[in-house]
């Protein structure tokens, strides 16, 4: 399908620019409510623990490690447990744990985590032009089109990219169409860039404008999926506001947004634009909001975008847990097969890191009532 959104361009303001700048901005405000489904969702439901889980298997080996080797990384992989060793005993069916000499812990990872650490790596070898074309577009995303290295390497772990990506040299960034731009001696001057800036390229469609691709066989009219949680009902001036947001000009994450007005109603619905893209290009089509302010100015949002998810709980949906905010995708997970948002190559990786957790609490809770352990899973089923 041929792009059909244009590449930013330094040109004069359109009539189309100055109606946008004429559009008043709207306060709209509306109370959160609690949807139980997402919490049933397993992916999400564990999000807080998966990752300092997954970054444990790639650091240990499968032979027996002392717990000394990690116990200093406990703020580095943001484990919950405020000890590393508390966090790998939670996880029994991940790690296996010994004793070695002077009573010290050793750890080792077990069958079922090495052969999942070994498909995470065959995924991410067999589907890597996928993957990684999902960080090029986070960085088409950028008026620059250049990143800060440190904000891309806190994205890979949202897009299912190796966390030694940047690292590795045997990654070789250069065959993804990446480069490191050195702009300063220390590490905040380094960014990353694209081998051909994307001077030339013509720009992809959004999945809003794929959706609206899908529905009325154009980009003319552009409009936000909606999906109302049970029970939120919603007053009459605000059921108005949402109409007439949803008529608004949409203007493309990978489009110029210099003509629009930062107080407009138009503004807004890019802001909900590029963070829809945003998360749909995610594993599990969420990430903690605290992880996404590194991106406001990067990505032209207001420096109060977090309001976004506030007023727009048709859209985005606030998952709190354990002391901390996530943000997820409605759509996503509610528009079934109606939508353009393709699955992430890795998202079943995941969803079996998943099951490893669960596992492990089933085995916990058999150690303490002294029955026996019987467990049957897809993961230890495999190979």
């Amino acid at each position: 399908m041929q792009s059909l959104a244009r590449p930013r361009s330094l040109e004069p303001l359109s009539p189309l620019a100055v109606h946008l700048q004429s559009m008043a901005y709207v306060n709209v405000t509306m109370r959160w409510k609690k949807d139980s489904s997402f919490d049933a969702v397993p992916e999400l439901s564990h999000a807080r623990d998966i990752r300092p889980l997954v970054s444990l298997t790639r650091i240990l080996s499968p032979l027996p490690t002392p717990v000394s080797a990690v116990s200093k990384l406990g703020p580095l992989l943001e484990t919950p447990d405020r000890r590393v060793t508390a966090f790998l005993r939670r996880f029994p069916a991940a790690f296996v744990e010994s004793v070695g000499q002077h009573n010290i812990p050793w750890f080792r990872l077990s069958d079922a985590a090495a052969r999942l650490l070994r498909e995470e790596r065959d995924v991410f070898a067999a589907r890597r032009a996928d993957v990684c074309g999902r960080l090029r577009r986070v960085v088409l995303m950028c008026p620059r089109r250049r990143l800060p290295l440190r904000v891309a390497q806190g994205m890979l772990w949202h897009l299912g990219i190796p966390e030694d990506y940047f690292k590795d040299l045997d990654h070789d960034i250069a065959q993804d169409g990446f480069r490191i731009v050195i702009s300063g001696d220390d590490d905040d001057g380094r960014e990353l860039g694209l081998i051909d800036d994307g001077k030339d390229e013509e720009m992809p469609l959004s999945v809003l404008q794929l959706n609206a691709m899908r529905k009325l066989g154009s980009v003319e009219e552009v409009s936000v999926p909606l999906f109302p949680s049970k029970g939120l009902r919603l007053k009459q001036k605000i059921k108005d506001w949402l109409e007439r947001f949803q008529r608004l000009p949409y203007v493309s994450p990978y489009e110029d947004f210099s003509h629009i007005n930062r107080g407009s109603d138009v503004s807004e619905k890019r802001a909900v634009g590029v963070l829809h893209e945003l998360l749909s290009l995610f594993v599990t089509c969420s990430a903690e909001r605290r992880r996404l302010r590194c991106l406001r100015q990067h990505l032209g949002l207001p420096q109060k975008f977090h309001l976004v998810f506030e007023r727009h709980p048709h859209v985005f949906y606030l998952l709190l847990k354990e002391k901390t905010c996530f943000v997820v995708l409605k759509e996503a997970y509610m528009a079934g097969e109606d939508t353009a948002i393709e699955e992430h190559p890795l998202l079943e990786v995941r969803k079996k890191y998943v099951e490893l957790m669960e596992q492990s609490r089933e085995i916990i809770r058999c150690r303490r009532s002294g029955k026996p352990i019987e467990l049957e899973s897809r993961v230890c089923g495999d190979n």
